[in-house]
């Protein structure tokens, strides 16, 4: 046993000892909510007074933090408030270092990501209870337009400085709706295409005021990546419109401007996995610190940046976490996060195969289970296959820059075709061993959502090449030289590739769709590249052929409806029709027009995120969604299946999660922060 072992043990009991509160842990443990507590409610309930420890490492992580202040004692580290997190299985160990891949800096990073995340609130392990989390509580009024959310007394960010309502409000009144900072707020952060009204009522109460009945609007954070707070404390300093100085301040320390330092720290983007400052520029890094400030952005997460490269990063516990255990001991357990960035799926297989990564489920395709199951015992890990919710999809670019492309795209007639062309039986059984079932894209998570029916489900996933070659013939992609393969209605050449990334899209699958497109008559080759790659094209309107994943549960699409909308995602999902969307965006100057059939479908979704989500009016609507979403196709289904979720013996307090799936953000909702590295982790670092 090491030394860091010994240390974390001899504290961790030395403080059980001390505690006057029973170390409360297991699968039935919780109060109002499963697995946390709010410490007033903890302390009633077991008559009792919660006494808190630390981290022996903490001042050593800290001193890695660029920037960070020298630490103040716990008892002000703390909230008076904390959120009381009852552990899985037992109280944890201090220490160790959790190793993980990802595919590069801003690629298949939702793994780790959610190790790290918080948000106001998020979904319980049950996936559909919203529970508190930055936020203590809530509360919504009769008609769901004014929404009060009480934080947590004496909450800190990661620097020391106070959290407060200030900085939710100043994360959306001065950042997101500041096109200085972000171009345009995503529809999910408005109400009836309105900015909400964001109020601060004291330090630690804001309200949301919306423009019509939004019910959903708080549950959207439950899963969102988008964190509705921003540290007002550094960032408005450099803000020209909060501060008079800003500019002059900012060029004294080589900046363009003081937009530009919020850029730097911030992003221009609500996803975090943006490059930190130490790989944007290292030496404009020094200099922030040299000049008293913090290297990266202070945060709430559970762990902060310290090192990036193009190789990877590494994080390290956040001194200033607001979650503690029912000992009192301050979360999280696990000292560091080594994170790697390796593209290559052979390679990643080889170090999961090894033992060589402590939890993995994004870009784990089911193709590789069996060698991974095979060599579970040597590798010491476990490997679970859970459900997904999305599946991957195909699509064709509705706004090709080949118009005439773009035209036969358009036709209903080519899309029913090439979706009736795909043998899903036959990718169930290569691609997916048999573990998956043919299943349509509704927009909505075919299996849980009640008002699916098994009609959706299956319309046009039928295997019917007869049919698919009459279909083709109606939308005038027809054999015009006799070659043998279908040409464009003006005689010229017709041709596909799909352009790929595993992280999507698994290899067999898009190697059946090419096969039996070709058979039809439609040449179809194939070209894997990386998630960036792909992403960049797709932004680019470069691709002819898209393929994500997509798919979301009701939970989340009664909050959150852009997925149905054109481009039909962000930069991160699959997306179509994007000139379409810089119609809608420009007002007409810009772009293409949609058909009329995307009007008609804003009407609904406008009308869908004012009901609450499982009311007979909000599934009545949903299903009309549905019913157009698969009329449509402009993004076809292949089969949902299961996918391997990996973890290592060495971790503890590990809930195998119920889906392997994005739309809930991973491990979120598992408590990732009361994980912990047993003696066999521990050794290994």
């Amino acid at each position: 046993m090491n030394k860091l072992l010994i240390a974390g043990a001899t504290a961790l009991m030395a403080s059980n000892v001390l505690a006057s509160c029973p170390a409360v842990t297991g699968p039935d443990a919780g109060g109002k909510y499963p697995h946390i507590f709010e410490r007033a409610e903890y302390e009633a309930q077991q008559g009792c007074k919660l006494s808190f420890a630390e981290n022996p490492a903490i001042k050593a992580l800290n001193a890695r933090i660029a920037g960070n202040p020298a630490l103040m004692p716990l008892a002000k580290r703390i909230p008076t408030e904390p959120l009381v997190v009852a552990p899985y299985q037992q109280i944890g160990i201090y220490g160790g270092v959790l190793d993980g891949i990802s595919k590069a800096t801003e690629s298949g990073t939702s793994d780790l990501l959610s190790v790290r995340h918080v948000n106001l609130v998020r979904f319980s392990d049950d996936l559909a209870t919203v529970v508190p989390n930055v936020a203590k509580s809530w509360e919504w009024n009769a008609d769901f337009t004014v929404l009060k959310v009480s934080l947590r007394d004496g909450h800190k960010w990661s620097d020391g400085a106070p959290f407060t309502a200030a900085d939710v409000a100043f994360w959306y009144n001065d950042l997101l709706m500041n096109s200085n900072v972000i171009e345009k707020p995503k529809d999910r952060f408005l109400s009836a295409g309105k900015p909400v009204k964001v109020e601060v009522l004291n330090d630690t109460t804001v309200q949301f005021t919306m423009n019509e009945s939004t019910p959903g609007f708080l549950d959207n954070f439950a899963q969102d990546y988008a964190q509705p707070f921003q540290p007002k404390h550094l960032l408005a300093q450099f803000h020209p419109e909060l501060n008079k100085d800003a500019d002059k301040k900012a060029e004294e320390l080589g900046f363009e401007n003081g937009y530009a330092v919020i850029n730097f720290y911030y992003g221009q983007s609500d996803w975090k996995d943006v490059p930190t400052p130490l790989l944007k520029d290292k030496s404009a890094s020094d200099r922030l610190v040299a000049a008293g400030l913090t290297a990266i952005a202070p945060s709430l997460e559970s762990y902060l940046v310290v090192e990036e490269s193009l190789e990877g990063r590494r994080l390290v516990a956040n001194p200033y976490f607001f979650q503690v255990d029912t000992a009192g001991n301050q979360l999280p357990y696990i000292n560091e996060i080594r994170e790697v960035f390796i593209g290559d799926e052979d390679i990643q297989t080889a170090k999961l195969i090894a033992g060589e990564v402590d939890y993995k489920a994004q870009a784990v395709n089911l193709p590789q289970a069996p060698v991974l199951l095979e060599n579970k015992d040597q590798g010491k890990y476990e490997i679970a296959l859970r459900p997904t919710i999305a599946q991957t999809t195909i699509a064709f670019n509705l706004t090709d820059k080949d118009e005439e492309k773009r035209a036969v795209f358009n036709d209903v007639n080519f899309r029913r075709a090439m979706s009736v062309a795909m043998n899903r039986d036959q990718i169930n059984e290569i691609a997916y061993f048999g573990l998956g079932k043919p299943t349509q894209y509704t927009g909505f998570d075919a299996d849980t959502t009640p008002f699916i029916t098994e009609d959706l489900k299956t319309r046009f996933t039928q295997y019917d090449p007869k049919m698919a070659a009459e279909l083709l013939d109606k939308a005038g992609v027809v054999d015009k030289n006799n070659d043998g393969l279908r040409d464009l209605p003006s005689g010229k050449k017709f041709e596909l590739n799909i352009q790929y990334a595993t992280q999507g899209t698994p290899t067999e699958l898009v190697e059946i769709i090419a096969n039996n497109w070709t058979e039809v008559g439609v040449k179809t080759t194939i070209k894997e590249v990386t998630s960036d790659e792909y992403r960049n094209s797709q932004t680019a309107n470069d691709l002819s052929v898209l393929s994500w994943v997509m798919g979301r549960p009701l939970a989340t699409l009664a909050s959150n409806t852009e997925t149905l909308l054109p481009p039909y995602g962000s930069f991160f999902d699959l997306r179509t029709g994007m000139l379409w969307a810089q119609h809608r965006d420009t007002n007409g100057a810009e772009g293409v027009q949609p058909p009329s059939t995307v009007a008609e479908m804003k009407q609904l979704t406008d009308r869908f995120v004012t009901l609450q989500a499982g009311t007979e009016a909000s599934d009545t609507l949903g299903m009309e969604i549905a019913e157009r979403v698969v009329d449509d196709l402009y993004i076809i289904g292949t089969v949902k299946a299961v996918s391997p979720v990996y973890r290592s013996r060495s971790l503890g307090n590990f809930e195998v999660p119920k889906t392997s799936s994005y739309e809930f953000y991973r491990m979120y909702p598992y408590l990732a922060t009361q994980w912990y590295l047993g003696a066999e982790g521990m050794a290994q670092n």
